[in-house]
């Protein structure tokens, strides 16, 4: 699995704090429970930040560092383009889920988030759960993603599958002239929560599937449940299918992968997918590639706990993301008529609301 890719020569912090535009980077660090956390807040004209808590082994602090970074960027123009008012920001817990985690660890993490005072409003992302929620909960208010039976709209992940799975279907209107999967080849790459919603999705609208996952266990369990031919992490690139779904870590659409690419579709959950976004968004439109921006349809789990903060309905919440198929439409319609890529053309989208909002709150 890839992870955004680390810079080859680590820049300053401050240089790649201003080169992505963030109002606030947070370190976290606690010697009795061996935390080490970092809390990006990119952006919070529209309001207060809310982005998951991801925990990953990175293996340097320099790529956790990256990795935070791109991530609340993208949690900005995400909340922005699906018309919420929120801010963007993200956090990740440098170390192995499986090994350190505890909840001393999660409590000590949420008096972090309490300090900010509202700032940033932590949720659910790669190897955190709701029973995790609940532990950061007991030391801050500031958290989302909570168990139902706590008055939260438990986990956001299949509200967060939903909606890639709209973006997955208008991409296919765009690329193949109708949105039916039925009989479509998709490979979706990481079987985690997410995946596993959407592929519960796509088997029963008739896609054939072909899967690959981190864990080689999670895979087979996930192929034998849903009928889908299990491959090698490096091989799923290589599957000839309609469809390329990344549902893991990011920037697994790079100079190697993208060449290997046999698909017509890419549509998944995963974060910053593309690793060069000026250079490899060019690059898929030049080969015939439809692109579904990653921020823009993975936005349902953010819409869910939206949901949760503002007191609206989980019914509103799954209309709302349901309308992820137009708006992926008129990006990628606004992206042929630019002459530009997808990406482009969605990060325009969302810029255009921060800045319009951003002259409402101009005065006092």
């Amino acid at each position: 699995m890839v992870l955004d890719a680390p810079l080859q020569v680590p820049a300053p912090v401050f240089e790649q704090v201003a080169e992505f535009q963030h109002e606030q980077v947070v370190y976290c660090h606690d010697h009795e429970t061996g935390l080490r956390a970092i809390i990006g807040i990119h952006n919070t004209v529209l309001g207060p930040a809310l982005g998951g808590t991801r925990m990953w082994h990175y293996a340097t602090e320099a790529e956790a560092l990256h990795d935070v970074l791109r991530l609340s960027r993208g949690m900005t123009y995400k909340a922005a383009i699906s018309g919420l008012n929120l801010g963007g920001g993200k956090a990740v817990i440098i170390g192995d889920a499986r090994k350190i985690k505890s909840e001393a660890l999660l409590r000590k993490f949420g008096r972090f988030v309490n300090n900010l005072n509202g700032k940033y409003i932590t949720a659910e992302d790669v190897n955190m759960t709701t029973k995790d929620m609940e532990y950061i909960r007991m030391e801050t208010k500031h958290v989302a993603g909570l168990p139902e039976s706590m008055g939260g709209s438990g986990d956001p992940s299949p509200v967060t599958a939903y909606g890639t799975y709209m973006g997955m279907k208008a991409a296919a209107k765009k690329a193949f002239g109708t949105d039916s999967l039925a009989g479509r080849r998709v490979a979706v790459q990481g079987v985690g929560h997410v995946g596993t919603y959407l592929l519960e999705h796509l088997q029963k609208e008739g896609a054939k599937l072909v899967l690959t996952d981190y864990y080689e266990e999670r895979a087979y369990a996930a192929a034998s449940r849903f009928g889908a031919v299990a491959v090698g992490l490096d091989e799923i690139y290589d599957q000839d299918v309609d469809i390329y779904s990344p549902c893991a870590l990011g920037a697994t659409l790079n100079d190697d992968t993208i060449r290997r690419l046999k698909c017509r579709v890419i549509a998944g959950c995963a974060n910053n997918q593309l690793e060069n976004e000026n250079e490899h968004g060019p690059e898929l439109v030049r080969r015939g590639i439809v692109y579904a921006p990653d921020f823009l349809i993975n936005a349902g789990g953010l819409i869910n706990v939206y949901a949760e903060v503002t007191g609206s309905s989980r019914e509103g919440a799954l209309t709302q993301t349901e309308k992820i198929y137009d708006y992926t439409l008129q990006v990628l319609d606004r992206a042929e008529q630019d002459g530009s890529h997808p990406q482009a053309a969605a990060i325009r989208q969302a810029q255009e609301r921060i800045a319009a909002i951003g002259k409402v709150k101009a005065t006092f």
